[in-house]
């Protein structure tokens, strides 16, 4: 298990010490490739909730791989979160929940702004430059893997496949998908690179100096 610089754990332990500390009691793991790294991992760890692993026999696909997974969910007929593995972030799930649920929504992802890898040029009309901007938030959302799902949101997945392509456009012409902004100053990242590990860390610890 590839660790977070400095911290001893893996993404996955900060996210299951996020989610313990929101609440979440019980969380259920879809494995596909090296399933049993992971598992010898879990095992071996001391753990602040139930942890339960899924191991697909072929690949499902994002989509199917979550289908798969709620079928072991302790309580399917409540609502339930679901987070991708390669995103590390802290905000108030219990608010994201009150959100859903006010909107009456089949399913809720977070919105998050993240910031421009590169610094951008701001102009006038007329082409003249005006300033240089490090690294600006996003001016769109994008969506930040993490999710809110009504009970019956299980049944419109795909078996194989990828809902991203299927349910959520489906839902979104219905009205029934919601957008929940993370809160302003909320902690946001992706973990695509070694080199992302290493700027989580250094925010990690400049977040901890404060």
């Amino acid at each position: 298990m590839v660790e977070i610089p400095g911290t001893g754990l893996p993404i996955i332990g900060h996210q299951l010490a996020w989610l313990a500390a929101e609440g979440v009691t019980d969380v259920v793991v879809s494995c596909g490739h090296l399933a049993d790294v992971l598992q010898e991992w879990l095992a071996r760890t001391p753990l602040p909730l139930r942890v339960t692993t899924v191991v697909e026999e072929e690949p499902l696909g994002r989509g199917g791989g979550l289908k798969y997974a709620a079928r072991h969910l302790p309580c399917t007929d409540r609502p339930w979160y679901a987070t991708n593995g390669d995103v590390w972030t802290r905000f108030p799930l219990r608010e994201m929940a009150a959100f859903h649920e006010e909107r009456g929504a089949t399913a809720t992802l977070a919105l998050a702004r993240p910031r421009i890898p590169w610094g951008v040029v701001e102009t006038n009309e007329f082409g003249q430059v005006l300033d240089f901007i490090e690294a600006p938030p996003s001016p769109y959302p994008v969506n930040a893997g993490v999710y809110v799902f009504a009970p019956e949101f299980a049944a419109l997945l795909p078996d194989v496949g990828d809902h991203e392509r299927t349910t959520f456009p489906h839902l979104a012409r219905e009205r029934r998908l919601a957008g929940f902004p993370l809160p302003q100053g909320a902690y946001w990242r992706a973990i695509d690179t070694a080199k992302d590990l290493t700027e989580a860390a250094r925010e990690l610890a400049a977040q901890n100096a404060l």
